[in-house]
């Protein structure tokens, strides 16, 4: 195959004087952080749909973006040259995992058995270039809301049918995913809610949705699948409501479903934002209900009100993210899937890399100042003063669910009103984090 980005070799690190553009400033990726490679803290991945089968379009135009090596059709050669290309891309840029839709990766055909096979001619491509590059796939998942079908949603369709065709394109897909050696399989509910309630059985779509997932639960155990279950939060868009909402959401419904102990979150930063959240304020949220599992790193724009998907280069949402991570005790499934595209207006294929670096460079400083952050212990000190009520005598007992309602009630009708708590001192606080910024 020829060479896709010409003129393009091995982005290195070259330190943060370099003023090489396709150059690492802060991602050593052999470097030591708190005793571990940033490569093994970080673990970046590229998302193969809109890296590779994006064109640039948004709601208002058409595709933008140059892709010579892209015949425009949909036949199996154009799909193989595809994995390549992206396959090209990753080991230039140092990328250890990908990940992507099977929608993405292989044509659809006029009948599931079409599909599959297309996918499969594929999945041999990308077993090949796995082999050769040794770039893993992170996780797998099944585009269940582009085709008209799955208009109305897939496990939440009123039509039984679309319920079925998509269990068997989910099937085929962790099937897939597995052959590939897939440390993970996503489900993201991308039209898995509403428009109207009008005419929605909001109680009947939610059970559907329940016996879906414990339906992959047991194919999973059936065909040997070790990999990680993610369920991927997002409050809107396509739908008004979609009953992935948030990480909240998410754990109500999987303790609702006896789904809570087979999975995880695989939280995005601009569908945090979406559901009026803050990036880190999701993973804190995952890390205390024991549901952290993966991340799409990305970014939205607060002066637009859908989901923009740029890259992250936000250094105070990479760096509170790497702390909660890092206090969470760091990936242990998952890693940082650059689920992003570079702006309509950025056409050039060097423009992949310029967006990637500087995610990665983003990260990689938000990882070097968390441990910084982690290492002085100034917050996690404040914290811990801020509760030590909680740490002996009548506190302890709370904690530790060795009192009622009656003894407290005793117990401060006797000591009186309680003092004045310390000032939480947030200024203060927020004028150490920008000196490790």
């Amino acid at each position: 195959m020829r060479e896709a980005f010409k003129g393009i070799g091995k982005i290195k690190f070259e330190g943060a004087k370099s003023s090489n553009p396709l150059a690492f400033k802060h991602y050593n990726p052999d470097e030591l952080v708190e005793g571990k490679a940033m490569r093994d803290h970080l673990r970046f991945s590229v998302a193969y749909w809109h890296a590779f089968c994006g064109g640039g379009s948004d709601q208002f135009g058409s595709a933008t973006r140059q892709k010579p090596w892209d015949d425009g059709s949909n036949s199996i050669e154009n799909a193989q040259n595809r994995v390549r290309v992206a396959f090209e891309f990753m080991e230039k840029l140092g990328a250890e995992f990908y990940c992507f839709h099977d929608r993405d990766v292989a044509p659809e055909g006029d009948t599931l058995a079409e599909s599959n096979k297309n996918l499969d001619a594929v999945v041999k491509t990308l077993k090949e270039e796995q082999k050769r590059t040794g770039i893993k796939l992170l996780w797998g998942t099944a585009n269940l809301f582009s085709h008209p079908r799955y208009a109305n949603g897939a496990a939440t369709s009123p039509n039984a049918d679309v319920f079925a065709y998509a269990a068997a394109q989910v099937a085929k897909a962790m099937e897939v995913t597995k052959e590939l050696g897939g440390q993970g399989y996503t489900f993201w509910g991308g039209r898995e809610g509403y428009k109207s309630l009008l005419n929605t059985d909001m109680k009947r779509e939610l059970a559907h949705l329940g016996a879906f997932l414990n339906m992959a639960v047991e194919y999973k155990k059936e065909i040997k699948f070790k990999g990680q279950f993610y369920i991927e939060p997002k409050p809107k868009e396509p739908t008004k409501h979609q009953y992935d909402f948030d990480t909240g959401t998410v754990y109500g419904f999987l303790k609702a479903n006896g789904l809570e102990n087979d999975f995880k979150v695989n939280l995005e930063a601009n569908h945090a934002t979406l559901a009026g959240h803050t990036f880190q304020h999701e993973l804190e949220l995952a890390a205390a209900l024991g549901i952290l599992g993966s991340v799409d790193a990305n970014r939205g724009d607060l002066l637009l009100g859908w989901d923009t998907d740029q890259f992250p280069t936000d250094l105070y949402d990479c760096t509170m993210a790497m702390y909660t991570l890092l206090n969470a005790g760091g990936f242990k499934t998952g890693g940082l899937n650059f689920d992003a595209k570079v702006a309509r207006e950025s056409i050039e294929p060097v423009d992949l890399f310029h967006a990637h670096i500087g995610g990665m460079d983003a990260f990689a400083r938000g990882l070097k100042a968390a441990a910084k952050m982690r290492k002085d212990g100034c917050f996690a000190k404040f914290v811990k003063d801020r509760y030590a009520s909680f740490d002996a005598g009548l506190g302890k007992k709370i904690d530790k669910g060795n009192t009622n309602f009656g003894e407290l009630q005793t117990y401060i009708l006797a000591k009186g009103n309680p003092a004045a708590s310390p000032s939480a001192r947030v200024e203060m606080l927020e004028n150490i984090l920008n000196e490790y910024i």
